[in-house]
């Protein structure tokens, strides 16, 4: 006789009794399978999603071209790690990558796991470049867990807890938040007082800054205040790092979020939608840069394991041959008109802000005070779900709904995302009180 299938609840509460209380969940559903820009449970329920790993899926899930990329290198190599023998697509990614970021200047790649490593990477090339020990950061960025990922990022909660002391030499300056009052100019009169005050100049190995600020609300950071960065960086001897790991790869209109300003960083750090959906990070830059560390410096045991490298040929090659660039303006475009009419009918919306096709909306609690809006936040992603559209948080506090839909997405499924959105404000709504 057959074992009754095990349901979603089973899983659930297995996962309550196995998984620590600290790996929050946001949505109580076990996902079984994916296909472009939708999810299908165990218990069968169909959700489009507009979360996508945060980020990770920008060609979608599963996507035809990187699964048999995967398939034919696990039939000749999983993994042998790259400090012990070089491997063919490896050294072709990173090709590919330099010429992506730097054009015709010269630039190399080393290859991690995660987004925190590409992170703490870059933090190691940029201090063994310059021989300095400081490094300026923004408040509201995210950065990642590690230690130096979790002093990088600008918001205590959830990150920092009790989680330190932090690493030293960490200095945070506002980001630009035009909605708030916080102009370019402000932020940049910021960082002169910390300069000033804190750290000379001249003893900052670099700054990093997100092109968009992802975890932190989907700020975009003036193309005028990236520009003054970039002047003051060079003025200075001081790097610029370009944190990419969740505008890359087509999310912001562009291949990578700088471009939009005009301006090259020094390094950029690159993860999430780099393989399609399997673990692989990096960091690229100038190439002089880049061999600041010494031999035995850089590595990691699965960095740029060859599956995932496979994986990210695929992901380029997709880019490039079906104009998922242009088509992910025109989704973008799309979605921040269906958002804009939200807003009109809402006065719970404070904003809507992005690039391209990632988007957020923000809940407060007056159009005058401003005051951030949490709770209206949580319902309208529970009722999202219960209308079969996935969304995620963000935000210092937690009260903006922001949308990572695949670059894949048809203009139906963008069209029903919107519509269940508008039935979920309204239900958030009318529970308020």
């Amino acid at each position: 006789m057959n074992a009754d299938p095990i349901t979603s609840n089973d899983l659930l509460t297995r996962r309550t009794q196995n998984v620590p209380r600290g790996l929050l969940t946001a949505h109580p559903i076990v996902i079984s399978r994916g296909e472009g820009a939708h999810v299908w449970t165990t218990d069968g329920r169909k959700y489009i999603d507009l979360v996508a790993g945060i980020g990770v899926l920008n060609v979608g899930h599963n996507h035809p071209r990187v699964v048999a990329a995967v398939k034919r290198q696990l039939d000749l190599l999983s993994h042998t790690c790259f400090q012990v023998g070089a491997y063919e697509p490896y050294i072709e990614l990173a090709s590919r990558l330099n010429t992506l970021v730097g054009g015709s200047v010269p630039h190399k790649t080393v290859f991690l796991t995660t987004g925190a490593e590409a992170t703490e990477n870059a933090i190691k090339i940029a201090r063994g470049y310059t021989n300095r020990p400081g490094v300026i950061a923004f408040r509201g960025g995210f950065h990642g867990r590690t230690l130096m990922g979790m002093s990088l990022t600008g918001m205590s909660e959830p990150y920092k807890q009790n989680f330190g002391p932090f690493a030293p030499d960490i200095y945070h300056v506002p980001f630009p938040d035009a909605y708030r009052g916080v102009t370019s100019e402000i932020a940049l009169a910021a960082l002169k007082e910390v300069f000033a005050t804190n750290i000379a100049a001249n003893r900052v190995a670099a700054i990093i800054i997100e092109p968009v600020q992802g975890d932190g609300g989907f700020l975009p950071a003036p193309d005028d205040f990236m520009q003054a960065l970039r002047k003051i960086t060079e003025e200075h001897g001081i790097l610029l790092i370009a944190d990419e790991i969740q505008t890359g790869f087509g999310r912001t209109g562009k291949m990578f979020g700088f471009q939009h300003s005009g301006i090259t960083p020094d390094l950029v750090t690159l993860a999430k939608s780099l393989a399609g959906g399997l673990p692989l990070s990096a960091v690229t830059g100038k190439a002089d840069i880049m061999d600041g560390p010494t031999p035995g410096g850089l590595g990691g045991t699965y960095g740029g394991n060859p599956l995932s490298c496979a994986a990210g040929l695929a992901v380029l090659d997709i880019f490039e041959e079906e104009n998922l660039l242009e088509r992910g303006l025109q989704l973008g475009q799309r979605m921040l008109n269906g958002f804009n009419k939200l807003q009109e009918k809402y006065p719970q919306i404070g904003e809507v802000r992005g690039l391209g096709a990632m988007l957020a909306i923000e809940f407060v609690k007056d159009a005058t005070s401003k005051e951030p809006d949490p709770a209206m936040a949580q319902r309208v992603m529970e009722r999202a779900r219960e209308n079969r559209v996935l969304v995620i948080k963000c935000g210092v506090h937690r009260n903006v709904v922001r949308s990572l839909i695949p670059l894949v997405a048809d203009d139906a499924t963008v069209d029903e995302a919107i519509h269940a959105l508008d039935k979920a404000i309204g239900e958030a709504i009318g529970t308020a009180n």
